[in-house]
């Protein structure tokens, strides 16, 4: 049986703790999340300004660092089981995690920055997509399926529904477009936790899972692959790219479940996402 808890707000001076109860939050955090997850997203674009032909993507890094200690804020990321950045940079067929570092971006590349800030105790997680210059077809389309899957596994959210018809949603319409989502990584439950309970695949059953009730908070973050949905670690023990280096595209948004839905925490106050590219933003 899936056990769920009410949780207070721990005290700044407390670290909350990953618990493999599913934590539910009342309204004093679905406001911590809204300040933390509206700052990362003005992050995010500010990110969308100096992307360009010719720029190290340890620019992205000392940008998002810049920014984030102008706001008071923390990189969840720094030092984050020894990971090095304040960011993570994923560019063309790497899936996720990959360095911000001396790699120069070029016209036709795509990235994406992942981010997440600390603000007041709480995290605000979320990634775009980003190309460089004028991409391929073939990139703009899986940029615009992977937006609208993690859009999809979005609208399932809802009282009474289920974690299964998340992955499903995401799963069905990526396969429909002749994609696939990856299943080695998935959203997470966040908070005043990084990562917390529950897992959210981007695969599943519809009807299947635990319950999602109202006060849950967590990541929906599709990784969609043009080609086969396998994937490998590389030797650094963080980067990891398609098996078939096919191109790899991914969305992420930080949620809270409502009384009647969905909360989206981090979408962005200017309507932008990746820049020449046309992405159907919130809300709908």
């Amino acid at each position: 049986m899936d056990s769920y808890i009410d949780v207070p707000i721990a005290p700044p001076a407390q670290q909350a703790r990953r618990t493999e109860s599913i934590k539910l939050y009342g309204l004093d955090a679905f406001e911590g999340m809204r300040r933390a997850g509206h700052l990362t997203a003005r992050c995010l674009d500010g990110v969308a300004d100096i992307i360009q032909d010719g720029m190290l993507l340890a620019e992205i890094n000392t940008y998002v660092l810049d920014f984030a200690a102008s706001h008071d804020a923390m990189p969840a990321t720094l030092g984050y089981k020894g990971y090095a950045y304040a960011c993570c940079t994923s560019v063309n067929h790497v899936v996720c995690h990959g360095f911000p570092n001396e790699k120069i971006l070029r016209t036709g590349d795509i990235v994406n920055v992942d981010v997440t800030l600390i603000l007041d105790g709480w995290f605000g997680d979320s990634s775009r997509m980003y190309a460089v210059g004028k991409p391929t077809r073939a990139a703009e389309r899986l940029i615009q399926i992977a937006h609208e899957a993690m859009r999809r596994g979005i609208e399932a959210v809802r009282p009474g529904a289920h974690l299964g018809d998340i992955g499903h949603a995401i799963e069905a319409y990526a396969q429909s477009e002749r994609t696939n989502a990856v299943r080695d990584f998935c959203g997470h439950g966040i908070g005043q936790v990084f990562h917390d309970s529950p897992n959210i695949l981007n695969f599943g059953k519809s009807g299947a899972g635990p319950e999602l009730r109202e006060g849950m908070i967590f990541t929906v973050e599709p990784m969609i692959n043009l080609g086969r949905e396998d994937v490998k670690l590389l030797a650094d023990d963080w980067t990891v790219v398609t098996r078939d280096r096919s191109l790899s595209a991914q969305f992420e948004h930080s949620i809270g479940v409502t009384a009647t839905g969905y909360e989206i925490f981090t979408l962005s106050p200017t309507g932008r996402h990746a820049p020449g590219v046309e992405v159907n933003a919130f809300p709908l």
